[in-house]
């Protein structure tokens, strides 16, 4: 597993002010998704570790969802620096 690939889109000082902003928590989540992910590949049958990945994702989907209902600038902008499919819209 490798631990540097982990996305660092801001810099240190704007994580300590910028924690509950949208932008990063779906970046955490975004880092997680990809750590449990390799995870998998290595341990298929860890299922306990499945169902979060999965909750994960729906949080990251919810939190997306928001920001593209709230500001579509940021959201086209948030998606392309974290390098992920736009959600589809209903």
């Amino acid at each position: 597993m490798l631990k540097n690939s982990f996305i660092s889109v801001f810099s240190q000082k704007e994580k300590e002010e910028n924690r509950g902003s949208v932008e990063f928590q779906v970046l955490s989540f975004t880092n997680k998704i990809r750590r449990l992910t390799s995870h998998l590949e290595l341990h298929k049958k860890d299922y306990l570790s499945q169902r979060g990945l999965r909750k994960i994702l729906g949080k990251r989907q919810r939190l997306l969802a928001y920001l593209s209902k709230k500001d579509r600038v940021r959201y086209k902008e948030l998606i392309g620096q974290l390098n992920i499919r736009e959600i589809k819209t209903r």
